[in-house]
């Protein structure tokens, strides 16, 4: 996207983060699998329901919300795949991946057979997020970018291939962030307040792939230790033509919330939505100019 797209971009993670609260159901206990694949019609309705009006809604809001200050034309493409050290496409896959995870969970607890709720629950964030790309094909300010398109692709494709072929997710898709002191030199397109900051300044984001080794067979390691890297980047203040930028490679030991055994209802939905993030932990930097950096712990 270009440069002034900031405000949209914070807008968008908000609406997925609404989306995945509307599509993940009270109870995830019912994640596990069901015990019997019989359709719930009650649960099918709200689920299936619920899942179209907040995308469907979400989409006109957005149109509504950030579109209409910018004039419209014809659909067009706009290559963005140097900005922000790709960043954003990173996000764009985690959400993507988020999204399916917490769709595939609400099609399972109505009652949808694995197969369905895999694929029809697994690319609820990539219907989303091509409608949202659609709205930018259409929006003079911005264009389609077919890099976000692909990062959408990847991180459908991610949840999808695993559920299919393993049954279970054994590498997550996380996120992680703190402030940085670039924000206040282009608090505009990086943010005024800590919660924007947080949305919005790429210098803090860690996007992580964390995978559970006890799943690939090291039955020696507790089941709920994940390893995780990251991948992120430092010395952006605006989406391209940074002087000193460069990228940033961690590694880190993560927790499996979801593989800690527990029969409390509300420690399931607990440990469910902590697997979207990383936890904080000691971590080891590789820097894209060379340096290396340890530390103590690391968010």
């Amino acid at each position: 996207m270009k440069q002034g797209s900031g405000r949209v971009r914070a807008g968008r993670v908000v609406v997925l983060l609404l989306l995945l609260a509307c599509a993940s159901p009270a109870k995830p206990q019912a994640m596990r699998a069901a015990a019997a694949d019989s359709l719930r019609p009650g649960r099918a309705w709200l689920v299936a329901g619920g899942t179209a009006v907040s995308v469907a809604g979400s989409l006109v809001w957005l149109d509504k919300a950030w579109y209409q200050g910018y004039p419209r034309s014809s659909f067009h493409f706009f290559d963005d795949g140097a900005e922000w050290q790709q960043m954003d496409k990173y996000g764009h896959a985690y959400s993507t991946y988020q999204v399916g995870r917490a769709g595939h969970a609400a099609f399972r607890w109505a009652g949808f057979s694995e197969r369905k709720a895999t694929w029809i629950g697994g690319s609820a964030g990539l219907a989303y997020l091509a409608g949202v790309e659609y709205l930018d094909g259409l929006s003079a300010e911005y264009g389609f970018s077919c890099w976000d398109m692909a990062a959408n692709i990847t991180g459908t494709a991610l949840f999808i291939g695993q559920q299919l072929g393993w049954k279970e997710q054994r590498i997550l898709l996380k996120w992680s962030a703190h402030p940085t002191a670039l924000a206040a030199e282009n608090p505009a397109l990086l943010g005024t307040d800590l919660a924007e900051r947080l949305l919005k300044d790429y210098n803090g984001t860690t996007v992580w792939v964390s995978a559970n080794p006890y799943a690939f067979g090291w039955k020696r390691l507790p089941r709920w230790l994940n390893f995780s890297a990251g991948l992120g980047a430092y010395g952006m203040v605006n989406a391209t033509g940074n002087p000193g930028e460069y990228r940033r490679f961690i590694l880190s030991p993560d927790i499996a919330f979801s593989r800690i055994p527990t029969r409390s209802k509300l420690l399931r939905t607990t440990f469910f939505l902590l697997d979207a993030l990383k936890m904080p932990a000691p971590a080891l930097e590789f820097q894209g100019d060379g340096g290396v950096k340890g530390h103590w712990v690391y968010w």
